[in-house]
């Protein structure tokens, strides 16, 4: 499995590349090797302010549904309409075109309290 040292990941399994004042995130690898085949994705937050920790969104694959969560505070900025129109690319692709948000960061020091790729990779087990 990928993990790219360049990104932070949460115990929930998302994953955000932080490129100064925006960043992009999605979901692991890991978490979608572990959902099986991705269908549909529900993210209607765009617009909003989301705070770290909250659901941004639901991934629902042929296996189960679940739920999305911010891995920092920040503006909704777009969702990826490839996603929407192919879910099948997070499987593919999950860090980058599968990216799943864009994100207008509000404090990016929450990033020093999420987990690296060997902390992530430990955190799963591998």
């Amino acid at each position: 499995m990928n993990f790219p040292d360049e990104l932070k990941y949460t115990k929930d399994h998302e994953w955000i590349r932080i490129a100064g004042n925006e960043a992009f995130a999605g979901i692991t690898d890991f978490a979608q090797s572990e959902l099986g085949d991705i269908v549909f994705l529900d993210i209607n937050t765009a617009g909003q302010d989301l705070k770290q920790g909250d659901l941004f969104g639901t991934v629902e694959a042929v296996k189960t549904v679940s739920d999305l969560f911010m891995p920092i505070s920040g503006k909704v900025l777009e969702v990826n309409s490839k996603i929407v129109t192919a879910p099948e690319t997070v499987n593919k692709d999950p860090y980058n075109d599968g990216w799943l948000i864009k994100i207008s960061v509000q404090n990016a020091s929450e990033a020093a309290a999420l987990l690296s790729a060997a902390d992530y990779r430990k955190e799963i087990g591998q």
